[in-house]
């Protein structure tokens, strides 16, 4: 069970999904975990898939694309823009599933020092529509998502750089 709950909301105004949560880490340490490609393919994604970064230039105009894989199978892959990295703070990136390529949303992070040392995280993610983001909600990216910061604490446990 992970110490600290993931929120996932949806606006019902806008097409937008809104995750937030708390890291026992510096906003330093959650940040280079988002963009060095060893440390994400690390923890991004469920239990059940690893990660396998094919591109990652993390810079302001750069790009990124990683592969999904289960027992040896591709199952899904995904790229991007960085269109913004601002160091500790903040990431702006695209982000397409490339099974629906006209599927682009767009995900600002911001990375909140909290009292006491630790980190808020908050990725709010826009898409074109409702029909799209109730797709995304539904998928299963819940799963994916909690698993993921859940291997996400242990690497920051571990490697507290």
């Amino acid at each position: 069970m992970a110490k600290h709950e993931t929120r996932i909301v949806a606006d019902e105004k806008v097409p937008t999904i809104e995750i937030i949560r708390e890291f026992d880490a510096a906003p330093e340490q959650v940040f280079r975990a988002h963009v060095d490609p060893e440390l994400y393919a690390r923890w991004v994604g469920p239990h059940s898939m690893t990660t396998r970064i094919t591109r990652w230039d993390a810079r302001t105009g750069g790009e990124w694309a990683f592969a999904n894989d289960r027992d040896g199978e591709q199952i899904a892959s995904f790229y991007g823009s960085f269109h913004e990295v601002r160091a500790n703070e903040r990431i702006v990136w695209t982000f397409t599933y490339e099974g629906v390529p006209d599927g682009v949303s767009l995900e600002t992070l911001t990375f909140e020092q909290l009292d006491g040392g630790g980190t808020r995280l908050r990725v709010l993610s826009v898409v074109e529509d409702f029909q799209t983001r109730d797709g995304i909600l539904s998928s299963g990216m819940d799963t994916g998502v909690n698993e993921g910061y859940e291997k996400l604490d242990e690497l920051l446990a571990k490697d507290p750089r």
